[in-house]
C-alpha cells in the first residue's frame, strides 16, 4: 500500500487558538489560476473576499510567501489562509483543569461551551480557549462532549500521541459515568440496560431510534428522588452514539431537564441565552493511560443545579447558574 505523504507544516500561526485553513489544489482540474479554484471552492458570492485576501497577501504557500493574485494553478499545491470569523458571544463560565501532565489535559467543561470548533461556535470552544489560556498550540481533543453537556473532556498535548488516546474511546476502554436530573417515574423499573439502534442524520437536529441491530447501549440507575417529582440518575454508556443518553432517557419517558431536542425540538434561543442548562453531566472518567500506564480516575466537581436548587436553575440567566 502506498503511504500518503503528509502535508507540509503550516507557515501561518494559529489565530485565537484556531488553525488556518489549509487547501490542497486537486491533481486534476481546468482552473488556470489559484484564484479561480478558491472562488469555485468558496462560492461565486465570495469572489470579492478571495480577491481582497489575495491583494492583501493573506493567502500563502508552503514557503510562507503570499500567493500572487494571478498565480498559476499548480496541481497538488498547498495554500493557507485564516478565515474571517464573525464575533461570538462569550460563554461566561470557566473551564476547570482537573488533571494536567506532559501528555494530557483533562478539563471540567461548563454547559454551553463546544468541545471543538464547529458551526457558529469556533473561538468560543474548549479547544480554542485552552490553546490560548495554556499556550499549547498543538493541543487536540481525544473525544467530544456535546456543547450543552457539562463535565470531563480529555485533550492531548502531543499530536503524535493523540491516536493512542483516541483509541481508548474508540475501543471502549474508558469507563464513563454521567449524572442527570429528570422526572421521577415510580412505575419505571430501574436499574436497567437500554439497547436500541440510534440514527443521527446530517442536517437534522434530533437523533432517533429505528428497528435493527442495537448500536447504543446505556445502563440507567436511579440514585435518589425528591421534591418536584424529580430524580437524580446515574448513566453508564457502553457505546458512544450521538445524543445516546438523551435519546434513551426520553425513550424511557423521563427526558432530561433542559433538553431542547427531546421529546420535542424547541425553537432556537438567542445567542447569549444561558438559561436552564441541560441537566446532564459527564461525572467520571476512568482509564489506563496508554502512554504512561497510569491508572486515572477523574471526577467532575460540578453540580446539577436543578437538583440542588431548582428555583435557581429555572430563574433568569446568571454567571453562577451553570456552575
Amino acid at each position: 500500500m502506498r503511504r500518503r505523504t503528509p502535508p507540509p507544516p503550516s507557515p501561518l500561526p494559529q489565530r485565537d487558538g484556531i488553525d488556518p485553513v489549509r487547501v490542497r489544489l486537486p491533481g486534476e482540474g481546468t482552473w488556470a489560476t489559484v484564484r479561480e479554484h478558491l472562488v469555485e471552492r468558496l462560492g461565486a458570492a465570495r469572489a470579492g473576499v478571495v480577491d481582497a485576501m489575495l491583494e492583501a497577501g493573506l493567502v500563502v504557500g508552503a514557503d510562507g510567501r503570499p500567493v500572487a493574485p494571478g498565480a498559476a494553478y499548480v496541481p497538488g499545491m498547498f495554500v493557507w489562509y485564516h478565515r474571517e470569523l464573525p464575533p461570538e458571544v462569550p460563554v461566561p463560565f470557566p473551564l476547570e483543569i482537573v488533571h494536567r501532565d506532559e501528555h494530557i489535559v483533562v478539563v471540567d467543561k461548563p454547559h454551553f461551551l463546544a468541545t471543538t470548533p464547529r458551526g457558529s461556535h469556533v473561538t468560543e470552544s474548549a479547544l480554542a480557549r485552552l490553546r490560548r489560556e495554556l499556550d499549547i498550540p498543538a493541543l487536540g481533543a481525544a473525544h467530544r462532549l456535546d456543547r450543552l453537556t457539562a463535565g470531563l473532556v480529555l485533550f492531548t498535548v502531543r499530536p503524535e500521541e493523540r491516536g493512542a488516546y483516541q483509541s481508548l474511546f474508540r475501543d471502549r476502554l474508558v469507563r464513563k459515568v454521567y449524572e442527570a436530573v429528570a422526572p421521577y417515574d415510580a412505575g419505571l423499573t430501574l436499574p436497567r440496560t437500554v439497547r436500541s439502534r440510534i440514527v443521527k442524520e446530517r442536517g437534522i437536529l434530533a437523533a432517533y431510534e429505528v428497528a435493527g441491530e442495537p448500536n447504543a447501549v446505556s445502563r440507567v440507575e436511579l440514585v435518589e428522588h425528591g421534591a418536584r417529582g424529580l430524580g437524580r440518575y446515574r448513566l453508564l454508556p457502553a457505546t458512544g452514539q450521538t445524543h445516546q443518553l438523551r435519546v434513551h432517557m426520553n425513550a424511557l419517558g423521563v427526558p432530561i431537564l433542559g433538553d431542547p431536542l427531546y421529546p420535542e425540538v424547541a425553537a432556537p434561543v438567542p445567542a447569549g441565552d444561558f438559561r436552564r442548562p441541560l441537566q446532564l453531566l459527564a461525572r467520571e472518567l476512568e482509564f489506563t493511560d496508554p502512554v504512561t500506564g497510569t491508572e486515572h480516575r477523574l471526577r467532575s466537581g460540578r453540580v446539577l443545579e436543578a437538583w440542588t436548587s431548582y428555583d435557581g436553575w429555572a430563574a433568569a440567566p446568571s454567571a453562577g447558574a451553570a456552575q
